[in-house]
């Protein structure tokens, strides 16, 4: 799985001083952009040299233990499964002792610029045939 940490900020935290749980989700985001990005493509280049979008189909985040101000945080992320014409990542998100936090998963398709379902091309294709799978561990969680 590919791991990236970040800092929990003031600003992604509630009133209650744990994270508002709704960031998980932008974490998720943010930890896919960055899986893509070390293995050679950015979503940007993506979506504009190849002309394909990857809308989310669907969001899913299970909630163990909430992190806090200050705290780094690791996003684990990993490509869960993919279709023909879909694509599943799975996500974990550890605190600084290694708890798990959250868990999740994304569900996205392809599409073209003017919103019709497309085939991924081969690059894509090629470039999902090396992503970091998710593990047995996140699998189970996932329920997978």
């Amino acid at each position: 799985m590919h791991r990236f940490e970040i800092r929990v900020r003031y600003g992604d935290t509630d009133q209650m001083g744990w994270v508002y749980y709704g960031n998980y989700l932008r974490w998720f985001e943010i930890g896919r952009a960055e899986m893509l990005r070390s293995m050679g493509r950015s979503y940007r280049e993506v979506e504009e040299d190849l002309g394909v979008l990857m809308p989310v189909l669907e969001a899913r985040c299970r909630y163990f233990h909430g992190a806090r101000y200050d705290e780094r945080v690791t996003l684990e992320t990993g490509l869960l499964d993919h279709a023909r014409a879909t694509m599943r990542f799975g996500y974990r998100v550890r605190g600084e002792d290694g708890t798990v936090c959250a868990v999740g998963l994304t569900e996205h398709c392809f599409t073209s610029r003017d919103a019709k379902l497309v085939r991924p091309p081969a690059m894509l294709r090629d470039l999902l045939g090396v992503a970091p799978p998710v593990d047995d561990e996140l699998r189970g969680l996932l329920g997978a």
